[in-house]
Formats: structure tokens, sequence, C-alpha cells
């Protein structure tokens, strides 16, 4: 059983685009075992916990400086004996010492198709304004692995979804999730807890 950690900032669609395709049997053998948001209110608490997973606020903002903070997210991440760690719109920077020790085992989604509208700066709405600033005719999304970098590593899976005249970032933002996001992050989990049953 593929043991998952999902980190979130936000509302969590992509959150419960996983957990709806674990429900569903589209991700066999794997479960989302604990949710941890660096914001009190983010909604994504509240979508775990109705669903009786364990849910966590470890928001840098409650400890003395970002090493205390980074501690804290790795030993949490570490009492779950995590297979796979997913970033889904977590607004953090990773720890260097999490990255070293999950190497492989972090995946991130992120709403373009990477190398274009990616790295510093690049994350939420900005991300599809940048898009729509330089009037690319095909955004999407990426899945990709984490290292040390923003946004640099290794490339799971991508699709491509089409800007409409006259679009918003927001409208463009909804139809990247929808067309992309929460098709492509269970797909990727899909697809490792796969692997891993292979090999086990």
């Amino acid at each position: 059983m593929l043991k998952i950690g999902v980190l979130v900032s936000g509302g969590g669609t992509n959150l419960q685009a996983v957990l709806d395709a674990i429900e569903s049997g589209q991700i066999a053998g794997a479960e989302v075992k604990v949710v941890i948001s660096n914001n009190q209110n983010a909604y994504a608490l509240e979508r775990a916990r109705n669903h009786g997973i364990d849910a966590f606020c470890i928001s840098p903002g409650d400890f003395q400086d970002r090493e205390a903070f980074n501690n804290a997210l790795l030993e949490k991440v570490d009492e779950y004996g995590l297979d796979l760690i997913v970033l889904a719109g977590f607004l953090v920077t990773i720890p260097p010492a999490m990255v070293k020790k999950y190497r492989n085992r972090i995946i991130n989604i992120h709403p373009s198709l990477i190398p274009s509208f990616c790295g510093k700066g690049y994350y939420g709405l900005k991300v599809h304004e940048a898009v729509l600033e330089r009037g690319v005719k095909i955004t999407g999304a990426t899945v990709h692995y984490v290292d040390e970098g923003t946004d640099t590593g290794p490339i799971l899976l991508q699709k491509a979804v089409e800007v409409h005249e006259g679009d918003t970032p927001e409208s463009l933002q909804k139809r990247v999730m929808e067309e992309a996001e929460w098709q492509i992050l269970p797909q990727a989990i899909a697809m490792i807890a796969d692997r891993q049953e292979e090999t086990e």
C-alpha cells in the first residue's frame, strides 16, 4: 500500500481529485495518511477530516525561525513513514533536508507546461496572468518530481489546455484545473502506486 502525505495551502481541489480517484478505484493500492497545510484556514484540512484523514497546520509563522519550522515539518512527515509526498498547491519552500531524505518521492503539480511559466514567483493566478500577457495559445499543467530547484525536477506527466479568446486569469485557472490538474495528478499517483506494487 502506497502511503501518501499531501501538503496544501488552500482549498484542496487537487487533494479532492486524489481522494475521489482513490475512492473510485482509479488509484489502486494507495491511501492518503496525512494532510498538512501551512494555513490553518485552508479548506483542504476540512476535506481531509471529512475523509477521516489526519490533518495538521504547521505554519512558518508559529516558529521562531525557518529552521525550526523545517524541522517540525520533517518530523511530522517522518511520523507517517510515507512512500510519497504530494505537493498540491503548497506555497512554502520544501526544506532541503526533506528533498534529500525523500529523493524521488516528492511530486508537485504546477499549472503550466514546464519549462514555460515556472520557477520563482510563478504560482496560482500569477501563472495564468503571465500566460495571457504573453498571448500563448496552449497552456496546461505538469506533474514533476521535486528537487532542490523551483519547478526543475524530472517531469512525470503533462497535459495541454487551450487558451480561449476572452479568457481571464480566473477562467483559465479553472479550465487548467478541470482539464489538466485534476486528471494528471491522480494519474501520476496511480502510476507510482502501480510501480511500487510491481517491485514488492
